[in-house]
């Protein structure tokens, strides 16, 4: 009979290891570099597809759902340019690497004339799909992610556009100086259409352009965080607007021998350390507080994060795989909840699978479409490091699982 238990415990045991083994094995295939990097671009394009595909066939306005029944808001003449504008400002990164003989470089060919086509459409005034860049507040918003994808993918997106479109380009982010920003975060929308116009007009508004700055200056308050205005919100706007658009208005700048060489470098010092939280904030398995307003943009939360892995300016205690790691499981399980397409492939509200009362009243199904700011990293190529190291747990998974990993640190002195 002990003969018999000693049998079955070791079969018992040994069935353990061998389970253990190959679960580790599978997560680590699972996490394979070259896998992860398959996993962002389609992710990607599945959720930019309906737009493009729509818009360059001028047919976004007949194609997207509105479909938000907690607002009382007439949001229809809105949510075009806010769809096309997020989107772009996303992928912008990846379709600046242009096209190559690679797979991935073939597919980027085929989404920079599918880009193209719909800035033509967008901004033709007699195109079906011409956009609102005037009537009311919101295009100022979504003008400004439009701007910052041409400011992000200048080669691709800009230059090669004919005279015509530049015009019409320039002209419609010109148009939006009817609109007065709010006294917030808004004010970098004003900056970020202005910062474009610098770039490829050479016609800024100098106080519109360096207002915001300004401003978010005076709102700074410690240890990388920004007030919304004169207040702080416990929110992702931080990540969603403010960090990023400071760190590209300056760039914009500096490149124009505008100065503010000093700003940036203290802006990006702040980004780190925002980037730095925002790795923080991701749990062991893949989740993250829903926290604040606007939640139902998703993971376009972690923009922040993803354009610091970008500028490879990650702070030193996090390895560019860890982000990799964190980003991917994170995406993966709001990308994979039930509902969060609709039949045509369109996102829903919500914040994990189609949740409508997660949208307030100014989301539409246009608004949605921030959560691709997560995909900067995609701008970094197939050979860089960020794509080629292996697997790493990052800050939680391996606080969680007892390993002693470093103190965390307020950003001092600034």
């Amino acid at each position: 009979m002990r003969i018999l238990k000693n049998t079955l415990f070791s079969f018992v045991f040994l069935f353990l290891t061998i389970q253990n083994f190959y679960a580790q094995k599978q997560e680590l295939y699972k996490y394979a570099p070259k896998e992860v990097r398959e996993f962002f671009v389609t992710s990607l394009l599945k959720i930019g597809d309906p737009v493009l595909m729509a818009l360059s066939k001028n047919e976004l306005k007949k194609q997207l759902p509105e479909a938000n029944p907690n607002s009382k808001r007439n949001l229809k003449h809105v949510m075009y340019l806010e769809a096309f504008g997020r989107l772009l400002s996303g992928m912008a990164p990846w379709l600046e690497l242009g096209p190559d003989e690679t797979d991935e470089g073939k597919l980027r060919a085929k989404y920079i004339n599918l880009a193209q086509k719909c800035i033509h459409n967008a901004t033709n005034p007699e195109a079906a799909d011409f956009m609102n860049f005037t009537t009311d507040k919101q295009p100022l918003v979504d003008a400004a992610f439009f701007a910052q994808a041409l400011i992000r993918a200048p080669n691709q997106l800009w230059e090669p556009l004919d005279a015509k479109t530049k015009a019409n380009v320039i002209k419609a982010l010109k148009a939006t100086r009817v609109i007065k920003p709010h006294d917030n975060n808004w004010l970098l929308f004003s900056g970020m259409v202005e910062a474009a116009l610098l770039k490829f007009d050479a016609s800024a508004d100098r106080k519109r352009l360096d207002y915001g700055l300004k401003k978010h200056e005076a709102w700074y308050l410690g240890d990388g965080m920004y007030g919304d205005g004169n207040y702080f919100r416990w929110d992702y706007y931080n990540s969603f607007v403010i960090q990023p658009m400071l760190l590209d208005i300056l760039k914009t700048m500096i490149k124009k021998n505008k100065g503010h060489i000093e700003d940036y470098n203290k802006v990006l010092k702040r980004a780190k350390r925002y980037a730095s939280i925002q790795e923080r904030l991701i749990s062991p398995d893949g989740t993250y507080p829903p926290i604040g307003r606007s939640i139902a943009y998703r993971f376009g939360a972690f923009q922040l994060l993803s354009q610091i892995a970008l500028f490879k300016e990650l702070p030193e205690e996090i390895k560019p795989a860890q982000v990799r790691s964190a980003l991917h499981l994170l995406i993966e399980n709001q990308l994979n909840a039930k509902g969060t397409f609709d039949e045509n492939g369109w996102l829903q509200i919500g914040f994990y699978g189609a949740q409508p009362n997660l949208g307030e009243s100014y989301i539409s199904t246009g608004s949605l479409y921030l959560c691709s700011e997560v995909f900067l990293v995609l701008g970094l190529p197939t050979q860089d490091s960020f794509w080629n190291t292996p697997y790493e747990p990052w800050t939680q998974k391996k606080i969680w699982s007892g390993q002693n990993i470093s103190i965390d640190h307020a950003l001092k002195n600034d």
